[in-house]
């Protein structure tokens, strides 16, 4: 029985229901999609998510790859390219590729939503498959040479890395030492090592492309701005035909062994160590980080969902064992030696764990697919040529709190759904226990929760003059105008604006320590301890916001009656997990604005011999 649990009927209520899809589909480039084109996208998805695609998910965890220290070379599992193989059949990674590479025009809730089920099946299969919106990068940005490289890329099935950090540098990109040469025929010789480099060596494609952050001959000694993107392939290639030739310059000379997705290949990489490693320039210029913030903004949004979509089928597994496992009496008949025994969904407490983490598994797939829809909005503006400068500023500020939170409360959630099973839990019997393993790296790589809170206050609110959060703030408030004559709702209203005007008040606190930092530049020390908790806070604003907009529509359908017994059980479900969570979660929002308006240095002047 396949591990793997799909919520198709949330991610529906999600895009049709709530953030109303339909109105990009069934004209000018998504001409051939409508809403029934859409559910059979996502039911053929979902049969190969929980068949073929989950069939490897603890085969290759418990056998995971291979690597041959002599040659640098990866052998993965035969499960894995089994999975791996009807991955690559079944083309869905067309709706990722641009139409000039052959892709499928579709929206980006529905590319995300696909991926949820795909990531949540077998996350390490997927991360395998990233080469298809590394080409659409290459396509964008690179000359017309390098296009039939991203070519290559998707109609080869040519695997793909992003190559940054090293050794000595870590989250520190602009302390790279990595270097290029340019060479007389236009290219370039790279020299360095590169470390934790996903998928950087393996043996389901015949060629690997590398895109390697790298400092050239005469730039910049320090810092982003001296740095360039180089298209650096495993195997050198024929340009027209693809055909690979000789093995090139970059070779992996470790594999990690990690604590969770260890099907996945996590390598040191090393350039130009034994023969050059040739590379081409990216687009022919000097604009390296820029470009490589294209893959970033992806990556990022692709390791938030790779954890909310863990969490979803953890949370689904916890329900299902909390309503057939018997054990102890109804808390109302405490001390009755003679009261039955019951499911342990009757339990406050297990309620209590369950409902929660249902709120954040739902709350946080709606924040998924409502950033999509930003994406959606950037893109039909392009279209028509409209100005998407506003949109594009939503967009990137929802990112951070997407990969941090998403992360950050998946792997806490995960942690009660295990708790759920009890000892049960703790086995490999259940993926609840892989599950953990697996999520807990997504709140690391591609920029560690700490980075994304940073990011978050730092650039997409100081920088940004606040801007994209007045604009979220708006559509927050506009709802609760919106919903005002719902007396039902009146207690998550409330919570909901409470938890709003906290937010907001942590920011103009925080505005307010760096706006001082002229006099004392200290003063971002006061900032700087509390961007995670804007961060986290953020996220419940967000994930209570969109609850309670699913609440709000799921009132307006069960008004409407009409329903079977299992799309009324649906729709209450949406109005009690709003309620639980703006009367659970969202007042301890005024407490975190308390702590950040108290802020003081005594935590800076600590001595280090103190801690």
């Amino acid at each position: 029985m396949s591990h793997y649990r799909s919520n198709v009927r949330d991610i529906e209520f999600n895009l049709f229901e709530v953030l109303g899809i339909d109105r990009f589909l069934g004209s000018g480039v998504f001409s051939e999609l409508d809403r029934d084109a859409c559910r059979d996208i996502l039911a053929e998805v979902a049969r190969l998510a929980e068949g073929p695609l989950a069939a490897s998910y603890a085969d290759a965890d418990r056998n995971p790859p291979v690597f041959f220290p002599g040659t640098g070379d990866v052998v993965v599992p035969e499960s894995l390219k089994k999975s791996y193989a009807a991955l690559r059949a079944a083309e869905w990674w067309r709706l990722e590729a641009p139409p000039e590479l052959g892709g499928v025009p579709a929206p980006r809730t529905l590319v995300w939503a696909v991926a949820e089920l795909l990531l949540g099946s077998n996350p390490v299969a997927h991360l395998y498959g990233t080469g298809v919106p590394f080409a659409a990068v290459v396509h964008r940005e690179g000359t017309a040479e390098q296009r039939r490289i991203a070519a290559h890329i998707v109609e080869r099935g040519w695997g793909a890395t992003m190559a940054l950090t090293e050794p000595d540098a870590g989250s520190d990109v602009g302390a790279g030492r990595a270097r290029a040469v340019r060479q007389e025929d236009g290219t370039w010789h790279l020299e360095g090592v590169k470390r934790f480099i996903t998928s950087g060596e393996h043996d389901l494609a015949e060629n690997i492309v590398h895109l390697v952050l790298a400092r050239p001959e005469g730039a910049e000694a320090v810092g982003t701005k001296g740095l360039s993107l180089f298209i650096v392939p495993k195997f050198l290639f024929d340009q027209e035909s693809g055909e690979p030739s000789a093995r090139n310059g970059v070779r992996a000379t470790n594999l990690e062994r990690k604590m969770g997705i260890k099907a996945s290949t996590t390598c040191e990489l090393r350039f130009g160590e034994r023969e050059p490693a040739v590379g081409f320039l990216l687009g022919d210029v000097h604009n390296g980080i820029a470009q490589m913030f294209h893959v970033i903004e992806h990556t990022r949004m692709m390791v938030g969902l790779k954890a909310v979509a863990a969490l979803s089928t953890g949370y689904l597994h916890a329900l299902d064992h909390a309503r057939t496992r018997i054990q102890s009496a109804d808390l109302t008949r405490l001390g009755d030696r003679n009261a039955p025994k019951v499911t342990i969904v009757n339990h406050p407490d297990v309620r209590r764990s369950l409902m929660l983490t249902k709120a954040y598994a739902e709350g946080l797939r709606a924040l998924v697919l409502y950033t999509a829809d930003w994406q959606d909005r950037v893109a039909a503006g392009e279209r028509t040529g409209t100005d998407v400068t506003g949109a594009r500023a939503v967009n990137a500020f929802l990112l951070p709190i997407v990969k941090g939170v998403g992360s950050e409360r998946s792997y806490e959630q995960l942690a009660h759904a295990l708790q759920v099973l009890g000892g049960s839990g703790y086995l490999q019997d259940y993926p609840l226990e892989q599950y953990v393993r697996d999520t807990k790296v997504d709140t690391l790589y591609e920029g560690t929760t700490a980075i994304q809170g940073q990011d978050l206050f730092f650039r997409k609110i100081v920088r940004d003059r606040r801007a994209a959060l007045d604009v979220v703030l708006a559509e927050i408030d506009e709802f609760l105008r919106a919903v005002g004559g719902d007396d039902r709702l009146r207690s998550e209203r409330e919570a909901l604006a409470r938890a709003r005007d906290a937010v907001a008040g942590m920011v103009e606190a925080m505005l307010g320590h760096t706006g001082r930092a002229a006099r004392d530049p200290r003063e971002h020390y006061k900032a700087g301890q509390h961007t995670t908790r804007l961060l986290m806070c953020a996220g419940d604003l967000m994930v209570g916001y969109l609850l309670l907009r699913q609440a709000a529509t799921a009132r307006r359908r069960l008004d409407q009656g009409d329903l079977s017994p299992d799309a009324h059980a649906f729709y209450v479900g949406k109005t009690a997990v709003a309620r639980f969570f703006a009367l659970t979660v969202l007042p301890l929002l005024d407490g975190h604005r308390a702590v950040v308006e108290a802020a003081d240095n005594h935590l800076m002047e600590v001595p280090e011999a103190a801690f």
